[in-house]
């Protein structure tokens, strides 16, 4: 698959099956869970660990200043993706567990929790069927570097990173609006987003720490911590401005959280350039080839050897060439398929112009097995 190693014939199926499942990434996801896990038994732990087939669920982490929006955000996530939010309020007040009992004792003492303990929480919750399941979405954790490399050791890894960002005058006037409805947790705003329902506004409450000197204190704290969370996660994470409606905030991270990030699996290429008549399609293909050591492979030129080379293809085409006619699209899927499954091909990869011009053409190539990755 790879064109500098030895030139192996290597059958065009198989790096296409590697490519179509996956293959690359399995074994590494595999190879980091043992690395991570350490088991003594590696080969039941790898089969249970491919039963939950849980690798392509929701692993979210959303980090942001006070009232940027972060929890709201995390919560209409939540209910688009049927995730599971994992909040510091909601993993102190779990019931059943003995841990949460205790980050309640020391948070009534102290009003926050030490890092080990709250790890430790985050850890023994995403560790339940649900979130395993369905996966999980950390709103406003780590809040400090050292959690973040923390949960990192423990193998806990987001595919996505979400910060939201605004200036900090705006966030101080945003805090000071703030509501939360008691029963549901949802976040509202004297201004922004004020409830139409009376049932709703009657038992909204005024939250504690939203005075414009302790959000001041706390936008310190924060930019303080940031700076030093963002570089742990350095290929995952998107920034987005949370000073526009919400809306436009959530569509923003809903389309993030949705994209795959480009993997790092070797792979052949395969580029299809398409475009008008003089759009330069020949001039970039020939730098394709050039830069990445492509075959560069021009339909109508191919055509044109198969007829110079007097081959039993060009045989086929030659009459259609003096008659000035368009050739057979099974004709030109035969010349394609042979130059396309010589070894350099399948080796070095290969750029194509000229070739599909519409639907039915783009379907015979892609049934031939011929489906670009570029």
């Amino acid at each position: 698959m790879d064109a500098t190693t030895a030139p192996h014939h290597i059958p065009p199926e198989m790096p296409q099956y590697g490519e179509t499942y996956h293959v690359f990434e399995l074994m590494q996801n595999m190879l980091e869970q043992l690395l991570i896990h350490q088991p003594k038994d590696p080969i039941p732990f790898l089969i249970s660990h491919l039963q939950q087939d849980n690798d392509n669920v929701p692993k979210i982490v959303i980090l942001g200043p006070p009232a940027s929006g972060k929890t709201t955000i995390a919560m209409w996530l939540c209910k688009h993706l049927s995730s599971n939010l994992v909040m510091v309020e909601d993993l102190i007040a779990r019931k059943f567990s003995s841990l949460a009992e205790v980050a309640r004792k020391h948070y009534q003492k102290m009003k926050k929790l030490p890092s080990t303990l709250l790890i430790k929480l985050i850890q023994e919750r995403l560790k339940e069927e649900d979130c395993i399941r369905r996966g999980w979405i950390l709103d406003g954790i780590p809040e400090t570097r050292e959690q973040a490399l923390m949960i990192q050791t423990l193998g806990i890894t987001p595919r996505h990173v979400i910060v939201l960002s605004a200036p900090d005058t705006v966030l101080i006037e945003r805090n000071l609006g703030k509501r939360i409805d008691p029963q549901t947790r949802e976040i509202y705003h004297t201004t922004f987003d004020w409830p139409s329902e009376s049932d709703i506004r009657n038992r909204l409450m005024v939250p504690g720490g939203i005075s414009e000197l302790e959000t001041a204190r706390k936008l310190l704290e924060y930019h303080r911590n940031i700076i030093r969370i963002l570089p742990a996660y350095p290929k995952i994470l998107k920034v987005i401005n949370a000073d526009q409606p919400c809306v436009d905030v959530f569509y923003q991270a809903l389309t993030y959280v949705q994209t795959n990030h480009r993997s790092n699996a070797p792979f052949t290429p395969r580029v299809l350039l398409c475009g008008p008549v003089g759009s330069g399609k020949s001039l970039q293909a020939a730098l394709l080839a050039q830069k990445y050591g492509l075959v560069n492979v021009h339909c109508g030129q191919l055509l044109k050897e198969a007829v110079a080379d007097e081959s039993k293809f060009g045989e086929l085409i030659q009459p259609y060439f003096q008659k000035e006619m368009a050739v057979p699209d099974s004709i030109i899927m035969k010349v394609l398929s042979q130059r396309l499954s010589q070894q350099d091909s399948i080796q070095k990869g290969w750029v194509l112009h000229g070739f599909p011009k519409d639907l039915d053409q783009a379907h015979m190539l892609n049934s031939l097995g011929f489906q670009p990755n570029r």
